[in-house]
């Protein structure tokens, strides 16, 4: 966790020079004026290939999931907004920060949602819409630059180093570009908005992009870098959840500055060779890692084809796990973590569907990935018989961000993204709160609820202004399904 006073301040500054200024603001942090205390000592190790200028740009669209739903929704914008599982077992994927205000976040059991902020839109996610507003985001940041390292539909690094107008390692310049940046964004998603920090490094760059949320940027200074993060929690650094924490404090350890101070093979026999070093670099903002614009391996999948049809679920349980560990030795071999586990299926009339879940993290861990692809299995029809069973791991990363200590049970599943939704509401008359439909007499609109056999809705877009609520028959036939009707899909 952020430290409170450094963070307060950070966005009592944003907030000040918002009032003040018509564009958003850009905060500079150059020698912290929140932390009065002597020039700090450059503890990097001297082989370190560290960049000597603020040229590493990270991104995040503020609350984008909940976003894209109020930008969609005119009759949501303002209020509290909940994206994720609606089921009995359901998590938050992403709240916005009228919902946040009642203590809602991500990876919270939507139970506990619900109780914390009952007023709140409850919405499934809907995801051809955000990944529409992620295909302009990412083309935006590949004309800034050729070296773009997505993280997710919403997220990404940006190396700025090649640039000219940020050459003579001015970051006011730096600070200028990223506010025209911000500005486009939002011009060009119909209105999102989005947190920007740069620094010399990836570790750097995400803090600040924490500390300007939302809806504003901090850019580092370079040298000032461990002046920074030194106060700051020992959670600011990937790898390091609740379980780590823990281990951490009970050796007396609770912010950088702390673990600054731990000899690094300390580290390494209380928390293992690869976690111990990695670490000991980080606290010291030692960060050389590149920003890498493509790779290779885009996913890690194993699928197999049975000879003959498999309906036992035990039997397909026990392929699933074996798939898993193929999958996480694979990922292990070539360096990499990934967030999403997909299960493909073919049945026994080749009729091939994927079903998949997203982490807040990247992991290779055989256990997660085994977890989540046999909750993916539980949902899947197998009475008539499985020809081909899949598992795969994609959004990938050459870093590894989920809890090592943290039990396999506990890591949070954020998104549950099930790619034949819309051909199951046609087929069943079965609606989810949030997604798009269109009536032949009244157009488009959205679920506003459903169940007991009825679907209200309310028929809005982006475009209109808040619209009419009627309720229907589940199974009318006026109804169907429709794709997202939001202010960019006609870019699509």
């Amino acid at each position: 966790m952020l430290d409170a006073r450094m963070t307060g301040e950070v966005r009592r500054r944003a907030a000040l020079r918002r009032d003040l200024l018509p564009m958003p603001a850009i905060v500079i942090a150059d020698r912290p004026a929140w932390r009065k205390c002597a020039r700090p000592v450059d503890n990097r190790c001297e082989d370190s290939r560290m960049r000597g200028q603020a040229t590493v740009l990270h991104l995040d669209l503020d609350a984008f999931f909940a976003a894209v739903e109020q930008r969609d929704k005119p009759s949501l914008r303002g209020k509290a907004v909940v994206v994720g599982g609606v089921g009995p077992r359901g998590v938050v994927a992403t709240a916005s920060y009228e919902a946040r205000r009642h203590g809602v976040r991500s990876a919270m059991p939507m139970s506990e949602a619900r109780s914390r902020c009952p007023q709140a839109a409850f919405l499934s996610p809907r995801f051809e819409a955000y990944r529409r507003s992620s295909e302009v985001l990412m083309t935006r940041l590949r004309q800034l630059s050729p070296l773009v390292e997505p993280l997710s539909l919403d997220e990404a690094y940006v190396d700025l180093e090649h640039l000219t107008d940020v050459a003579g390692g001015d970051i006011r310049d730096v600070g200028r570009l990223a506010g025209d940046l911000r500005a486009d964004i939002t011009r060009l998603t119909g209105g999102l908005t989005a947190s920007v920090g740069v620094g010399t490094s990836k570790l750097v760059a995400k803090i600040a992009s924490d500390l300007a949320k939302p809806d504003g940027c901090v850019t580092v200074a370079p040298g000032t870098e461990q002046e920074l993060i030194r106060p700051m929690g020992v959670g600011v650094i990937p790898g390091v959840g609740p379980a780590t924490a823990e281990r951490l404090r009970r050796i007396g350890v609770h912010t950088v500055a702390e673990l600054e101070a731990v000899p690094p093979r300390e580290l390494v026999q209380l928390l293992g060779a690869a976690v111990g070093q990695t670490l000991a670099r980080l606290a010291r903002a030692d960060d050389d890692r590149p920003v890498v614009p493509e790779r290779e391996t885009k996913s890690v999948s194993v699928e197999d084809t049975f000879e003959t049809d498999l309906v036992d679920a035990a039997l397909l349980t026990a392929v699933v796990d074996r798939m898993s560990a193929r999958v996480a030795e694979r990922l292990s071999r070539e360096r990499l973590s990934g967030r999403t586990v997909t299960l493909k299926v073919r049945r026994h009339d080749f009729g091939t569907h994927t079903r998949s879940v997203t982490l807040a993290g990247p992991t290779d861990d055989s256990r997660v990935i085994a977890r989540l692809a046999r909750g993916l299995l539980r949902d899947v029809d197998a009475s008539d018989g499985i020809r081909l069973l899949g598992v795969g791991v994609s959004g990938l990363a050459d870093w590894i961000q989920d809890d090592l200590f943290q039990e396999v049970e506990e890591l949070p599943v954020l998104v549950d993204d099930r790619s034949e939704r819309r051909d199951e509401q046609r087929r069943h008359g079965r609606w989810w709160p949030g997604s798009d439909l269109w009536h032949t007499e009244h157009g488009a609109g959205w679920v506003w609820g459903a169940g007991s056999g009825r679907v209200t809705v309310r028929f809005e877009t982006a475009t209109t202004p808040a619209g009419p609520v009627r309720t229907f028959a589940a199974d009318d036939p006026a109804l169907s399904a429709a794709p997202p009707a939001g202010p960019i899909a006609s870019q699509s």
